[in-house]
């Protein structure tokens, strides 16, 4: 799956913007979107791309400030309103028409608004960011934040280290996989030095603080699904979706947490599928 990036300009209070965002491409068929969470990269969807590549023109990106794509400029804020605007424009960029999206954590709160604002044939999103209680928000916040520092301090050796063996890779990444040891080596690694390097981590998670999601997507297919070992954002979050976006399907991913991708990529891929098959 190559790499490639895009830019183009983005509104803001001070004129156009220059966005440059990296992103990979692969398959055929309807364009599907994929979006991760926070302090994550693309290569979190790597699991189920060759699954959805057989039937879906799929594209996974890098959010602004997370993986190989720069920060935002001087002048556009890491809110939900900016980062809606920068994905209507790359869709614009690449032409992409409505494409359907996916989205996981902060992505999957990105692609509910993206469906909100009707520029998306449909959403799935894994375990979304926004339906939670102030607790609740302040408890994931507090575990993003511990993941941050860590891997801010951790030598490359150590991580690499660690890595080698399945209990080293429960070590560094258990709070968002249910089954890490599933994770490979290399893969631990890079997401470990993307979640340290992530120049926009701190201001993406600052946003976030008054963020949640209240509106109905009416007219747009949707899927919500849930890990049933997410212990980032625990799934009864995925009632009060259901309660909000009552249209909604409500999907159970047993024995999958946070990021759901790696612990069973076969689940995955066909909640994906199955969601971009769906008409409103």
């Amino acid at each position: 799956m190559s790499a490639a990036t895009v830019s183009f300009t983005v509104p803001s209070p001070s004129g156009p913007q220059p966005v440059t965002v990296s992103y990979a491409r692969a398959g055929r068929g309807e364009p599907l979107l994929l979006l991760h969470g926070i302090g994550h990269h693309r290569q979190a969807w790597d699991p189920v791309l060759d699954i959805l590549a057989t039937e879906r023109d799929v594209i996974s990106v890098d959010l602004p400030g997370f993986g190989a794509s720069p920060g935002l400029p001087e002048g556009l804020a890491y809110d939900l309103a900016t980062t809606t605007s920068v994905f209507g424009a790359f869709c614009e960029a690449l032409e992409l028409e409505r494409p359907h999206v996916a989205g996981n954590s902060l992505g999957g709160l990105l692609a509910l608004e993206l469906g909100r604002e009707k520029r998306v044939r449909s959403v799935t999103a894994l375990s979304p960011a926004g339906f939670w209680s102030e607790a609740e928000r302040r408890y994931a916040f507090g575990i993003l934040l511990t993941m941050r520092h860590l891997s801010q301090r951790m030598p490359l050796p150590l991580v690499q280290r660690l890595s080698r063996s399945a209990a080293g890779r429960t070590a560094l990444t258990s709070t968002i996989y249910a089954r890490p040891g599933r994770r490979s080596p290399e893969a631990v690694v890079a997401e470990t030095l993307a979640l340290a390097g992530a120049t926009g981590f701190d201001e993406t998670l600052r946003a976030g603080g008054s963020v949640k999601f209240t509106d109905d997507v009416p007219g747009i297919p949707v899927t919500v699904a849930w890990g049933t070992r997410d212990w980032l954002l625990v799934r009864r979050q995925g009632v009060r979706a259901k309660q909000i976006i009552p249209q909604a399907r409500l999907v159970r991913l047993p024995g999958c947490g946070h990021c759901p991708m790696n612990d069973d990529p076969a689940l995955v891929a066909r909640v994906l599928l199955d969601g971009s098959r769906r008409t409103g």
